[in-house]
């Protein structure tokens, strides 16, 4: 079976019914009948209709999954590796010749580049998020499922840095060998992007955050919103946490509750709300929005790390309430 094929049978194990009744798993075009098969325009088509199923699960915006699903069906019968166009023309060769936007020209980009693509990270842990740690040559199932469990990790960075502070080791059968091939097989994928010496990486702006907040907290109260059920702290498998894909802009947003072990401690989990949002090129990132419970902006909803900015634009809120909305009232 090919990579495509097992990323293809994989997410569709994944989604379940989601898909509805009469769904049937998608297939690639058949790219050879055309030209050379190349394994890298393989992967990348099937990450592309993989990340469409998830959007489609989750009842993304239509026009984006069927962009997405065309982007895969040109790169599949296209007729040279699209790694060499990439290198030859970069992304405005890749726009030319898949008659796709600069936001897909950089997703394509990006698993050129660095062999992974951050939002279908994303996607992948909001269904199951040991998906993730089987990018890993060597890694299966079973011992991605122990990272998650065990270790309580959902992110390659997260995992890296277990592999140096103790906690992979004491995991049986993680012996000297197994840990020199994961950190060699973690660095492949995460050393392709340089650590120091970038400039910062550019965000939206705070009112945007609040709004998209706001927008899925009361889309999420009023039961609007599709659930998927996280393997975290859901051992009755119960599909209750709310997922919103939506867009300002250029800014493209995935909002859910903060299903994290400090959230339920504090039984703050219907409160804090993680942000993962795309800009142009690879700009992307996360937040979390949280109601302060302190100080002069108590009841209100602050992005954390960007208070300064969130007492700005609720400052301009309150004195002209019709120009803003405030995002927490």
């Amino acid at each position: 079976m090919s990579e495509a094929d097992f990323t293809l049978q994989r997410t569709a194990t994944s989604l379940g019914g989601l898909g509805g009744k009469g769904s049937r798993r998608p297939s690639l075009p058949q790219a050879s009948r055309i030209g050379p098969r190349s394994p890298r325009n393989e992967r990348i088509a099937a990450r592309l209709l993989e990340a469409a199923d998830l959007l489609a699960g989750q009842r993304a915006n239509p026009f984006r999954v069927a962009a997405y699903r065309r982007a895969a069906e040109a790169i599949a019968r296209l007729d040279r590796d699209v790694g060499e166009l990439f290198a030859e023309r970069g992304r405005a060769g890749l726009e030319d010749a898949l008659a796709i936007g600069p936001t897909l020209s950089a997703a394509i980009g990006q698993m050129i580049k660095r062999g992974r693509w951050g939002f279908l990270d994303r996607l992948r842990r909001s269904i199951d998020p040991a998906q993730i740690f089987q990018e890993i040559p060597g890694v299966g199932p079973a011992l991605a499922r122990r990272f998650h469990r065990d270790l309580h990790l959902d992110t390659l960075e997260a995992l890296e840095t277990a592999t140096y502070d103790g906690r992979v080791q004491k995991l049986p059968g993680i012996g000297r060998r197994r840990l020199a091939l994961l950190r060699s097989g973690l660095a492949a994928i995460l050393g392709l992007v340089p650590r120091r010496g970038r400039a910062p990486a550019r965000e939206p702006p705070v009112k945007v955050l609040l709004d998209v907040d706001d927008e899925y907290r009361r889309q999420a109260e009023g039961g609007a919103l599709p659930t998927i059920a996280p393997r975290r702290f859901n051992p009755s498998g119960e599909r209750w946490l709310p997922i919103l894909h939506t867009a300002r802009g250029n800014w493209t947003f995935t909002a859910l509750y903060s299903n994290t072990a400090r959230a339920h401690e504090l039984d703050r989990v219907r409160d804090w709300v993680v942000l993962y949002y795309r800009g142009d090129g690879d700009t992307e990132g996360q937040c979390t929005v949280v109601t302060d419970t302190r100080g002069p902006m108590r009841g209100r909803r602050v992005v954390r790390g960007r208070e300064a900015e969130c007492r700005r634009v609720h400052a301009r809120a309150v004195a002209s309430p019709a120009s803003a909305r405030s995002g927490g009232e």
